[in-house]
Parts: C-alpha cells; sequence; structure tokens
C-alpha cells in the first residue's frame, strides 16, 4: 500500500468525521456530564466498531446486509430505535431539570467508562452509514493476494488510520469541552444541552429510519 493511497483514504475518512452526526453529539453529551475520560471512552467504542464493520466488509458479511432488503431494515430501525432511545432519555433529563454540577465520585465516573464505552460501539455499529462507508469506500482501497483474497495487513491498517483520524478530530473536541467546564456544569446550560441533544438524536433516528440502501 503506497502512502497516495494511504492519504487518500484518510482524505476521504477524514471528510466523513468532521461532517455532523451521532458521534459528535454524543461527545458534547458525554463530556460534560462524566468528564474528558468517559469522553475517549466514546471513542475507544467508536474504533471498535469500526474494526467489526472493517472485519465484517473483509469477509463479506455486511454485503448480505447491503444487498438484503430485510436485512437492511432491520439494522436499520435498531440504529434508529437505539439513537432515538438516546433522545427521549436527555430530553427526559432536560424536562426533570437533572444536573450534575456537584463533584462527580471518581468511582461513578469508572462506572461510567463501560457505559460510555458501550455507547460509542453501539452508536456507530448500528449505522448503516458507516457499513455503507465499509462496503464503498473500504474496497477500493484494499490490497489482495494473488489468489483474489484481501490483504488482512493492508485492510486492518485502513481501519487504524479511520479510528487514529476520529481520536485526533474527537480528542480535540473533548479537550475543547473540557476548556468550557466551568460554563458547563451551569444547570441552565446542561439543561439547555441535555434539550438539543435529544432533540438531534431524535433527527438522526428519524434520517436514519428513512434511510434507503445504495
Amino acid at each position: 500500500m503506497t502512502l497516495a493511497e494511504i492519504l487518500s483514504f484518510a482524505s476521504i475518512a477524514a471528510l466523513m468525521i468532521v461532517s455532523p452526526g451521532p458521534n459528535s453529539v454524543l461527545i458534547a453529551k458525554t463530556v460534560p456530564v462524566s468528564g474528558s475520560l468517559a469522553g475517549f471512552a466514546n471513542i475507544a467504542g467508536f474504533a471498535a466498531a469500526f474494526y467489526v464493520h472493517g472485519a465484517l466488509a473483509i469477509f463479506g458479511i455486511s454485503l448480505i446486509v447491503a444487498r438484503s432488503a430485510e436485512a437492511f431494515f432491520v439494522v436499520k430501525m435498531l440504529g434508529a430505535a437505539y439513537l432515538c432511545w438516546i433522545g427521549v432519555k436527555a430530553l427526559i433529563a432536560a424536562w426533570r431539570g437533572e444536573s450534575v454540577a456537584a463533584p462527580v465520585p471518581a468511582s461513578v465516573r469508572s462506572r461510567r467508562l463501560p457505559r460510555a464505552v458501550a455507547e460509542g460501539f453501539l452508536t456507530n455499529m448500528l449505522n448503516p452509514k458507516v457499513s455503507m462507508f465499509y462496503l464503498a469506500v473500504f474496497p477500493q482501497f484494499m490490497h489482495h493476494a494473488a489468489d483474489g483474497t484481501p490483504s488482512l495487513s493492508s485492510a486492518f491498517a485502513l481501519v487504524t488510520v479511520h479510528a487514529l483520524l476520529n481520536l485526533v478530530w474527537f480528542g480535540t473536541m473533548i479537550l475543547l469541552f473540557a476548556r468550557l467546564a466551568g460554563a458547563s456544569k451551569s444547570p441552565v446550560f446542561q439543561r439547555w444541552l441535555k434539550g438539543v441533544t435529544g432533540v438531534v438524536f431524535l433527527g438522526f433516528g428519524a434520517k436514519l429510519a428513512t434511510l434507503r440502501p445504495g
């Protein structure tokens, strides 16, 4: 794999990463409530989902989902339901005026880390758009052996590039939110943020529910 190929893939992946989406909203929801470490746990969940999507694309399982209307519908509706569930939870928290202005004990933060990883993983694993990226873009950059089988080393190298780009972009976002920690602890700001988060996640869920393959 040449440097030019890696840079070309990175450019396409970067455009997808920086475009507004559920990942950005999840980071914005997580960091003010659970801290920077939980935000990086979200990113770990993103990366884990990318490696699963990459493996599925390499072994052709994702192609079944892409070509089967029934399988695509099931995955799409699961993803839409999950995003809407996050949105409804955020709206309920905003309505109740739940606040985390008081310091969160370290033991509580540590218990939230697995949950943050799971949220990051599910947000990307149940998103057919991520699957489509790995089906439409990913194979174009994979190298193949003489017998036509994909090179696992080159394929997972591309997944690693995608994961590192996510770390850079969303890591910067986390650090920005951490600098605004004083404002983010305001109950008014938290209520506003949760309300916006809820509406946005419901919007992403509705958009995903109407997504068509191809």
